[in-house]
């Protein structure tokens, strides 16, 4: 099979570096791709992630048999909308579908509409519409950007005075036209899980769970980020809160989708609260997280293609059920000093390409090559160190024993990732 895989972040790295084990593959091409990617791929760097008509051209090109999109940008701009309509099976959703996470407004709707459980929410345009319906919830107050906005267009405000200023900042341009709306939530109490399903447009199949963390530092403080680290599996998804999220999450919204005329094809990312009523939807990502893919493909037992392939071309029944290792992977993400404000890009990072064991994974996340040759930063989140363990501790000790052989000044790291598990014991 000739493959084709969007994106140059830590997400796509681990999915090159588990598509590259496939006995399938004949032909890995990851564009725009990033240092670490060219170990498992042809890179092809002068094409963006949001080049939907160059992509769809590569993909005739080079007979692509299956492309396979990582980022939500590229899934915005209609990419898999030009390959079915070139004939080429897609693994993402349309940018119809896609709207699950590119619009929290339409997605906040949909749930409602459906009757699938998630928080209380009004949309808002107007400054001074937005600040008076804040008078409607409890802080602390849960502020999001309707569009897309990097992982960082929600603010959870401790008072109403910080919420006023968040909604100025963001109606005010923040983040662009992704901020030209404002959704404000109720906010839900409970513990926050990350849960996958690979769906082919009229049925899904779990794909495992995860527990990211989003703050900036440790102890869950400072700013919103992308994600700072993850592990999978999270204690909070027991049997039964799974299988509750399944039958009144999951399945129901890809089943509403395909009536409504927009059949969801791909991962969906289904953000979930564990409340005292039950799973409640945070958000939706129509697409792997990131970090929680990278951590998902060190899990997996087996080969990734059939199952990407079985959602793209719209069965997944046929599909074998995807298998996971005993035992625990954890990610910690190595960011730039700065990030998630205003990151330092240009720093030479040492040491992260030495063979750490068969149980350690580096996958590079904001990358580039140096005009000596060096490994430079070139992002706001720079590595990923993803270890394997019989659990937790285990897995944890070996991520931060690779991290700490790493010379690389420029950044910084959590070092509590983990914490809710470990807890838990």
């Amino acid at each position: 099979m000739n493959i084709l895989l969007v994106g140059s972040g830590g997400r796509e790295h681990a999915l090159a570096w588990k598509i590259a084990q496939s006995p399938l593959v004949k032909r890995l091409v990851a564009v725009p791709g990033n240092p670490g990617m060219a170990r498992h791929a042809e890179i092809v760097p002068d094409i963006k992630a949001t080049d939907a008509e160059k992509l769809a051209l590569l993909a005739r090109e080079m007979k692509a048999d299956l492309v396979v999109v990582g980022p939500e940008s590229a899934l915005a701009e209609g990419l898999a909308d030009r390959l079915a309509a070139a004939g080429i099976p897609c693994f993402g959703p349309s940018a119809k579908a896609a709207q699950l996470e590119t619009s929290k407004a339409f997605s906040k709707a949909f749930l409602q509409r459906h009757n699938i459980p998630t928080a209380g929410y009004g949309v808002y345009e107007d400054v001074a519409e937005a600040k008076a319906a804040l008078a409607n919830y409890s802080a602390p107050y849960v502020i999001k950007a309707d569009g897309l906005a990097a992982g960082k267009g929600v603010a959870i405000s401790p008072d109403r005075a910080d919420a006023e200023a968040e909604i100025e900042r963001m109606l005010g341009g923040r983040f662009g036209s992704a901020g030209s709306r404002v959704v404000i939530e109720e906010f839900m109490d409970g513990e926050e899980g990350s849960l996958f399903a690979l769906c082919d447009g009229q049925r899904a199949v779990l794909f495992g769970g995860a527990q990211d963390h989003k703050r900036a530092f440790d102890g869950d403080t400072g700013p919103n980020t992308g994600g700072m680290g993850a592990y999978s599996p999270a204690p909070v998804f027991t049997p039964e809160f799974t299988q509750a999220a399944n039958d009144l999450i999951v399945q129901p919204t890809i089943q509403k989708m395909a009536e409504e005329g927009a059949p969801y094809r791909g991962v969906l990312y289904a953000g979930l609260m564990a409340t005292r009523e039950g799973p409640k939807v945070v958000e939706f990502n129509a697409r792997f997280g990131d970090p929680e893919c990278q951590v998902l493909m060190m899990r997996l037992d087996g080969d990734i293609v059939p199952l990407l392939l079985a959602c793209a071309r719209g069965d997944v029944s046929q599909a074998p059920l995807p298998q996971f290792k005993p035992g625990v992977v954890i990610t910690v993400v190595l960011a730039a000093k700065g990030y998630p404000d205003s990151p330092l890009e240009g720093s030479v990072i040492r040491g992260s390409d030495q063979d750490f064991g068969p149980q350690v994974q580096v996958f590079h996340a904001g990358t580039r090559q140096g005009e000596d040759g060096s490994l430079v930063a070139a992002g706001g989140r720079v590595l990923n160190v993803c270890a394997y363990g019989a659990d937790v501790a285990e897995a944890r000790a070996r991520a931060y024993e690779a991290i700490a052989r790493i010379d690389w000044p420029g950044g910084f790291h959590r070092t509590d990732i983990g914490w809710r598990a470990l807890e838990r014991r």
